[in-house]
């Protein structure tokens, strides 16, 4: 079972579903549903609760980049709301995807898909969506010398679509006179803030802007693993579903 944040941008559903469908491929025989917490249906609560007459247990997967709100908050508070609605389920939360070395691999490659300069006079911004939560970002900035030194860019400095500073476009300008910038766009799927990095940092100069990660079959094995983490803490031979989510994205 997925359960993604939902979106009004129709290619975010799309993406996630790409997504869900190389996980499924991946793990041959695992159970992936999907739902949405905004924007789109079903929502979590109906999807959870569904499962309660077939299902004793499920993990929820955050598909997040970095553990903010959504992960620290609204998960929990509507898992609480199914477990005093539904007492025979059993519904643990594992970590969010991010950060994850397979995650900076994929966006890395993202980079490389979208520009064939060379790296070591390159400088790259590395745009997330951003948080009002100072240590979701902090997570966000803690990965720019480890992108840096995995793809040998020339400089990477850390931007946010939303809610911190600096913006992409800022950072780009910031960058500019000193060889080509370009923009790696860390976000799972499509959307208004995809379009909103894209946009505003072409028009601020950049030479190229990523993709988001997508379908990565890197993003699909970092699912896998964190349900595969919480699913030792089960001690059944039953097979779990599965519930994932995505960041916000317009």
């Amino acid at each position: 079972m997925a359960v993604a944040h939902g979106s009004k941008d129709p290619r975010a559903a799309a993406s996630t579903e790409g997504l869900l469908a190389v996980t499924r491929a991946r793990a041959a025989g695992l159970n992936v549903r999907t739902a949405f917490l905004d924007h789109a249906a079903p929502s979590l609560p109906q999807v959870l609760g569904s499962l309660a007459p077939e299902h004793s247990r499920c993990v929820v997967v955050p598909l997040l980049l970095a553990s903010a709100y959504h992960a620290k908050a609204d998960i929990p508070g509507q898992i609480a709301k199914i477990r005093s609605a539904c007492p025979g389920l059993d519904v643990v939360l594992a970590d969010a995807l991010g950060p994850h070395p397979a995650l900076l691999a994929a966006l890395d490659q993202r980079l490389g898909e979208a520009w064939g300069g060379p790296r070591s006079e390159t400088s790259v911004v590395l745009a997330a969506a951003g948080s009002s939560d100072p240590a979701a970002n902090a997570v966000n900035a803690a990965l720019a010398p480890r992108l840096r030194a995995l793809g040998g860019w020339r400089r990477v400095v850390t931007a946010y679509a939303s809610a911190a500073s600096p913006a992409p476009a800022e950072a780009v300008a910031a960058l500019r006179g000193d060889g080509p910038v370009i923009v790696a766009t860390y976000l799972l799927a499509p959307g208004y803030f995809a379009d909103k990095i894209r946009d505003t940092s072409l028009a601020a100069g950049a030479a190229a802007v990523s993709a988001p990660l997508g379908a990565h079959p890197g993003a699909a094995d970092v699912i896998i693993g964190r349900y595969r983490s919480e699913n030792l803490r089960f001690r059944t031979d039953h097979r779990v579903p599965l519930v994932t989510r995505v960041p916000h994205t317009g």
